[in-house]
């Protein structure tokens, strides 16, 4: 598959088809990730690969109860709350797979000043995102739909506990992975010239 095309053809699936996702298919998504810049080369990701349907009812479960609490807090009403969780249990249980992306910072480089172990650390979570990128665009390449949710990022704990995670291992990212039960609609994307705001 053509580069552009992938690139432009890549979108968050949200529905799934009931098919199982191949070892094969998984184990490509996850080398795909691994061949993205680091920094120094430290791939400081780590990825964890749900397929059984109790681990990832138990996982949503877990999330869920913490983010029906954000959004209370929020000020949302009790059945919109529930409407909100229901889509998103949804989302992940009846995903054939779920990849759960984790920050991995044990690897890094370490600065005896603060400034620079911070920008260390922005550079192993902006590697991530390549990591993830990857593995997206390899998925699509593949006949999959992929989503990426950043829910691990406002409930680490829960899904660290629930999946009996090492503390060295940050998560950041749940992503559904499976065959499009339909075309998603595309949402408009800003055109180069909105995107340039200088070239000299």
């Amino acid at each position: 598959m053509d580069l552009m095309q992938a690139i432009r053809g890549q979108r968050s699936v949200r529905t799934f088809r009931p098919d199982a996702v191949s070892s094969a298919h998984l184990t490509t998504l996850i080398e795909a990730a691994g061949w993205a810049p680091s920094p120094h080369g430290r791939q400081p990701w780590r990825f964890v690969i749900l397929t059984q349907p109790d681990v990832k009812q138990h996982l949503a479960e877990a999330m869920g109860t913490t983010w029906r609490n954000h959004l209370a807090q929020d000020g949302q009403d009790a059945a919109s709350i529930e409407r909100r969780y229901q889509r998103s249990l949804q989302r992940i249980t009846q995903a054939p797979a779920i990849i759960i992306a984790c920050l991995y910072l044990d690897d890094l480089d370490s600065y005896p000043d603060p400034e620079r172990q911070a920008a260390e650390t922005t550079m192993a979570i902006q590697s991530l995102g390549c990591a993830i990128q990857n593995m997206l665009l390899a998925a699509y390449a593949l006949g999959l739909g992929t989503g990426w949710m950043c829910a691990p990022l406002f409930c680490p704990h829960e899904v660290r506990t629930t999946l009996n995670l090492h503390a060295s291992l940050h998560p950041h990212a749940l992503i559904p992975v499976g065959y499009p039960a339909h075309e998603p609609t595309r949402k408009s994307h800003l055109s180069v010239e909105a995107l340039v705001v200088e070239w000299k």
